[in-house]
């Protein structure tokens, strides 16, 4: 069996997605879902689906605490789903290529430091994109800077609110990622 833990900081709608489509999957199972914010509801969306879950400090994640339960659980792929803490290069070489990160833009658009969420949707709308999309990429040491696994666009009219932008790339995000994923450590892991 194949092992996925997934690392999330907030409401957990893409965690939540990925358990449900590995559910029923005989060879790849999400094992544990990793967070760093005690009143994240991605915690309630994983104990609802019997997934163990690791809530932790950034202290403990920089200090190797972290690390070192990854060790034991020994995953063949750590997803991050709206994870909002940068790894720390000891997990980042320890799981090269075996961390992989979604993003709400076309990278490297609009990438970086404090670039997540609607600060993305914003600045997409504010500069007049014509298109966005999503970025699926490797982790490593820097923000948003991995290789890309997988990036899928869609065209802007223009007329969309930041709001209006952000559902459609969550729309993207939860119809993509799970297959790519599936797809990742069917062949690779």
């Amino acid at each position: 069996m194949k092992k996925i833990v997934v690392f999330a900081s907030g409401s957990g709608t893409n965690a939540e997605n990925i358990i449900k489509h590995f559910a029923s999957n005989e060879t790849v199972t999400v094992v544990a879902v990793f967070t760093n914010n005690a009143n994240a509801k991605v915690i309630d969306r994983a104990i609802n689906n019997n997934i163990p879950v690791e809530v932790f400090s950034k202290t403990e994640l920089i200090e190797g605490k972290i690390l070192h339960k990854l060790t034991l659980i020994q995953p063949d792929l750590i997803v991050l789903a709206g994870f909002l803490l940068k790894f720390p290069e000891s997990i980042t070489a320890a799981y090269n290529h075996k961390i992989i990160n979604i993003h709400p833009a076309l990278l490297p658009k609009y990438g970086g430091k404090g670039m997540y969420g609607m600060n993305v949707h914003k600045a997409i709308v504010d500069n007049k994109e014509k298109e966005t999309g999503i970025t699926i990429h490797y982790v490593n040491e820097h923000y948003d800077e991995g290789g890309v696994v997988f990036q899928k666009k869609i065209v802007l009219t223009g007329s969309e609110s930041a709001e209006e932008v952000a559902e459609k790339i969550h729309e993207l995000e939860q119809e993509c990622f799970p297959l790519v994923i599936e797809k990742l450590i069917t062949n690779n892991a």
